[in-house]
């Protein structure tokens, strides 16, 4: 009973890729230098990048990690009201955003309590709330009372998170002097990169408050007496703003700059970076074309010469009776197999360059951190790319073999 033509079929592609295999391992001193040319070519783009990858990574980090990089500072004093602030939060590019007072009424004087030295410090208030960058894993200020200190106030007073300090706040109202002394509940105590100063984070409640008591009016909530309190919406002369990453820097810096905001960031040192990463991923890719377009017309080259030189051979199968779009996939299997084979090689010949790299440069970096590195990603994508390179080359053997006739056989047989 005679076979379907689907199954001859299946049955010859099965037949060409053992004997492709077959071949493969036979002539392996040939496929040993085909594996180690890819090799060859594909190891130093692999560091390269590495490399490139590496040095970017280590100079974006601190970017993308500090959020003072993320910040943005109005210069000069403004007039923002509730309807600005309102607009500002709800921005996709704003991660944070509180109202800041007047410069001059944003100080206050702290004492511990239980101090025997009491010792008193001039402490800068600065605006905080729920989801302040600078203050990631410490329990913010909270109400009238709850505040967060610098470290370096922290150090100065002896105090802790779950403390207690006092603030001092002295006034001339109506030709008379005035001081209140407000006890506050340290919440937590900020780490030292969040300030660099003397600086006392509190609630937006608190910061008017202080605000309020200085310029002579009463605080009711406090039981400070003064005039009236202020009637209507409230305006504040400045912000505290963080941009939701460094990418957002820019678009919102140039919003503000739009509304006559006229804003100081740290804009020059993120495009630094992000030039040099640009530059340097231009001359990766220079060099990768470069390297891949030669190597591949070598390769191509290559496989065809070794079709012509196995052409009495794939004659006789076209002859016995295997269809050309069988045969054709001879050389692309091996070509596949030789792209594989060489990536391992230049992957395992990587790991032992990178480890060398790291080690070398360790104290230079510090931190810990690899000067040379690649993601599981990149790996995928160099296999695919030399896949890719691979299939182009052995296309030109395919065509050979698809011009080969059976009648050859019988001519140089």
């Amino acid at each position: 009973m005679s076979r379907c033509p689907m199954h001859r079929a299946e049955i010859q592609d099965g037949l060409v890729l053992r004997l492709a295999l077959r071949d493969y391992w036979h002539d392996w001193v040939l496929s040993l230098c085909f594996v180690l040319a890819i090799a060859a070519m594909l190891m130093p783009l692999l560091v390269l990048f590495g490399l490139k990858f590496g040095i970017i990574t280590n100079l974006l980090a601190p970017l993308k990690e500090d959020p003072r990089y993320r910040q943005i500072q109005p210069v000069g004093s403004g007039k923002y009201g509730p309807s600005w602030f309102e607009a500002m939060a709800q921005r996709s590019d704003v991660e944070f955003i509180v109202p800041r007072t007047r410069a001059i009424a944003a100080t206050i004087r702290l004492r511990k309590p239980d101090s025997e030295v009491g010792r008193i410090i001039d402490a800068e208030l600065i605006p905080s709330a729920g989801n302040d960058p600078v203050l990631a894993g410490v329990s913010e200020p909270i109400g009238l009372q709850g505040v967060v200190l610098s470290l370096d106030v922290a150090d100065k007073l002896g105090a802790a998170a779950g403390g207690r300090v006092e603030g001092i706040l002295t006034r001339i109202y109506q030709g008379e002097q005035q001081t209140v002394v407000q006890p506050l509940e340290v919440t937590g105590v900020a780490p030292a990169a969040a300030f660099g100063r003397d600086g006392l984070f509190v609630s937006t409640k608190l910061l008017v408050a202080v605000e309020d008591f200085l310029d002579g009016r009463a605080v009711p909530a406090l039981g400070w007496g003064g005039s009236p309190e202020l009637s209507g919406p409230r305006h504040f002369s400045g912000f505290r703003l963080y941009a939701r990453s460094i990418e957002d820097v820019a678009a919102l810096r140039q919003g503000l700059m739009d509304q006559g905001i006229d804003v100081r960031t740290r804009l020059a040192d993120i495009e630094l970076v992000k030039a040099l990463d640009r530059n340097l991923s231009i001359v990766f890719w220079i060099i990768a074309i470069i390297a891949a377009s030669g190597f591949g017309l070598s390769f191509g080259t290559n496989i065809w010469a070794n079709v012509d030189r196995k052409r009495l051979d794939f004659s006789v199968l076209r002859l016995i009776g295997f269809r050309t779009r069988g045969i054709v996939w001879f050389p692309i299997v091996q070509a596949m197999l030789t792209a594989v084979l060489g990536w391992v090689v230049a992957a395992l010949v990587f790991f032992a360059v990178q480890t060398g790299l790291n080690s070398l440069f360790t104290a230079n970096i510090g931190g810990g951190q690899d000067v040379c590195r690649l993601l599981y990603s990149h790996f995928a994508v160099a296999l695919l790319l030399t896949l890719t390179a691979a299939a182009l080359a052995a296309a030109l053997g395919g065509y050979r073999v698809a011009q080969l006739e059976p009648s050859l056989a019988l001519r140089e047989g």
